[in-house]
């Protein structure tokens, strides 16, 4: 395997003519003594290649898996899944601007979620200090996490050539190039084996994972960890796996919205969906048998399970059903299925768990001689409503001093963009926990303001009865009161790794209708309803819009977006949450309770012919995929039924 990345940078006054030029470059490889790549994990697993996982972020087993398993009235054993990748496609692809400054110094305007990694990297290779470079993002156009480990070369790229011309340099990255390089979700391949009572209990989950991480590690060490969060979101009774994050030759994988949760929630319900097939059951009353009480949500979530208080999912699980008519639909889209031969619906409730860490943040708010408020944050503003948040918590926090004028203070507020210099330590903004965690740092600084004005304010109201907030900073200004304020948030360790609340959800459930055309495979969504748990929401608005555009994220992954690679593995396309991108599998799974339906209508038109109520409903369901598990000779086989019945 080739441990070298080789690189041509062109320069040139116009994007066209460096398109032009980078097609001329030819990179001539020296083939000798070099082995065959490692184009799949069943390779690499052949030849040993694999990324070593750090102990922190390898998993432990839960339960007796042998125990469990000898408990099982049935099991089901060596089933298999492949899950492919998925694209970021956000609308502003890579791109950096590197700016030459006095002194040997270097100022990068990168579109970055993790521009202090970035500084550090820029730094090394230019061999400068670290006070030298000065790494700045004010916003980026779409992140997904693509905008993390990737960004970087980019940037370093950028940085590197404008320190040898000493001119200002910028890079775009074109579309194609960026679907080459961005490498997306990681693909995998489950092999399980589970075993389980007549009822639908679940009481041993065997699984044997091999990620496929590409010629780079990048952020998959943390993919075992990201999973079995995720996936122990049901009571399996005994949970034991074996997780390998396989070092092939394709593109490198990065970290991509819920990277490693998202598969894990299709998991889960896969295995949930086999066991309820094998049993001729419901799969929502396999689903609602295997929920967590309390006692084995501590099981295996000991280190977060929380109080019992908190647990909300029963509840949540109990209201979606009201609010949703989950019952009364069910048996409506069963008189349905009854009466329509060429249209499918089915419904589907699933639930999530889901783990959050929260990260230490900086913050800094300063009031300038006008009363107007400035606020830095270490949080990158990625779309997902982190500046609107942090400025209504400084608005909110420094009203708090009780003078006229505050009323409109949200108005004298701006958050400014992140600068590496100004505000140090910013981590990166992902996981769905920055722009809260972000907000904190900036109530804490506003706390600190407030302190320090109180004592001014009080002298003035003495003498003048009353007071506005201009002049309480007027005065602040006149006696020197120090009116900058910053702060690192830092959790303790009792909030640091929590269940649920805030912003990163992490309980919630969905109930889904779909409808499946069985003439085409085309599947259309008729209804979809959410109970997600937010906590206590700093913006409901931010955060409904970050639902929905997370679960529309999912249904993409799940349903349409193929991730088409030639023989090499290459891409040959041209072209706030995370939590809710989970609950995009109850989609994929209302689609394949509707395909259920048309096969074990095939079945009583050629009783010869056996379609099995277990089948793969691969990711993403496409229409020909689709079309295919309802039957491409549906119609034929309805005609030969008929003529049969007239005889």
């Amino acid at each position: 395997m080739a441990d070298s990345l080789y690189g041509v940078l062109t320069f040139t006054n116009t994007q066209k003519n460096a398109d032009r030029a980078a097609n001329l470059a030819v990179v001539d490889y020296d083939m000798e003594n070099l082995e065959p790549p490692i184009l799949s994990v069943e390779e690499a697993v052949e030849r040993s290649s694999f990324f070593e996982v750090p102990p922190i972020f390898s998993p432990k087993q839960v339960g007796d898996i042998l125990k469990g398993m000898d408990e099982a009235d049935h099991k089901i054993l060596s089933a298999e899944i492949k899950l492919g990748s998925q694209y970021y496609f956000y609308m502003e692809t890579q791109t950096a601007l590197a700016v030459p400054d006095e002194d040997n110094c270097m100022v990068v305007y990168s579109s970055i979620q993790c521009p202090e990694f970035a500084h550090a990297t820029i730094a090394r290779c230019l061999g400068i200090p670290e006070h030298n470079v000065r790494v700045i993002t004010r916003r980026v156009g779409g992140g997904f996490g693509g905008k993390a480990i990737k960004a970087m070369p980019v940037a370093t790229a950028c940085a590197l050539a404008a320190y040898k011309l000493c001119r200002p340099v910028r890079i775009y990255v074109n579309r194609k190039t960026d679907m080459i390089m961005a490498g997306g979700r990681h693909p995998m391949k489950i092999t399980y084996s589970v075993g389980f009572k007549s009822n639908g209990k679940i009481m041993a989950l065997q699984l044997n994972i091999l990620i496929d991480a590409g010629l780079s590690a990048d952020i998959s060490p943390i993919m075992p960890r990201n999973m079995m969060c995720t996936l122990k979101k049901y009571d399996w009774g005994a949970l034991h796996f074996d997780i390998k994050v396989c070092r092939t030759n394709l593109p490198n994988r990065s970290a991509m919205r819920a990277p490693g949760e998202v598969q894990a929630s299709f998991i889960a319900e896969a295995v949930i969906e086999h066991v309820a097939s094998t049993l001729s059951m419901e799969v929502d009353s396999v689903r609602n048998i295997n929920l967590h009480t309390y006692s084995s949500l501590n099981l295996f979530y000991e280190e977060c399970a929380g109080e019992l208080m908190e647990y909300t999912l029963p509840s949540i699980w109990d209201k979606l059903a009201l609010s949703s008519s989950f019952k009364q639909r069910t048996e409506m889209i069963k008189e349905f299925n009854r009466s329509n031969l060429w249209r499918k619906k089915g419904i589907s409730r699933v639930p999530i768990v889901h783990e959050v860490t929260v990260r230490p943040t900086p913050g800094k708010v300063s009031i300038l001689s006008d009363a107007s408020v400035v606020v830095e944050v270490g949080g990158i503003e990625l779309g997902q409503g982190l500046w609107t948040k942090a400025k209504q918590m400084a608005a909110f926090a420094l009203s708090s001093i009780l003078c006229g004028g505050t009323v409109d203070l949200l108005e004298k507020v701006r958050v400014v963009q992140t600068d590496t210099l100004s505000l140090i330590q910013g981590g990166f903004t992902a996981g769905s926990t920055t722009s809260e965690s972000s907000c904190e740092a900036v109530r804490l600084c506003c706390n600190i303001l407030v302190e320090r004005l109180t004592p001014i304010r009080e002298r003035l109201l003495e003498q003048m009865g009353s007071i506005n907030w201009e002049t309480l900073i007027q005065q602040a200004y006149m006696q020197a009161v120090n009116l900058s304020a910053n702060t690192l948030f830092v959790p303790d360790l009792s909030s640091m790794l929590y269940l649920n609340y805030g912003a990163a959800v992490s309980e919630a459930t969905m109930v889904l209708q779909v409808e499946v055309n069985l003439l085409t495979g085309e599947t259309t969504i008729l209804r979809s309803d959410i109970v997600y748990d937010c906590g206590q929401s700093l913006n409901p608005a931010v955060d409904l819009g970050q639902i929905e555009g997370a679960f529309v994220q999912g249904i993409g992954f799940f349903m349409f977006e193929e991730y088409p690679t030639n023989s090499d593995g290459l891409v040959v396309s041209e072209a706030s949450g995370e939590p809710p991108l989970l609950l995009a599998v109850s989609v994929h799974c209302a689609t394949r309770a509707a395909i259920r339906e048309a096969r074990q209508q095939l079945q009583s038109w050629n009783k010869s012919k056996g379609f099995d109520s277990t089948f793969n409903l691969e990711v993403p369901a496409t229409m020909p995929i689709v079309k295919e598990l309802c039957g491409l000779d549906y119609v034929e086989m309805y005609l030969q039924w008929r003529i049969n019945g007239r005889k």
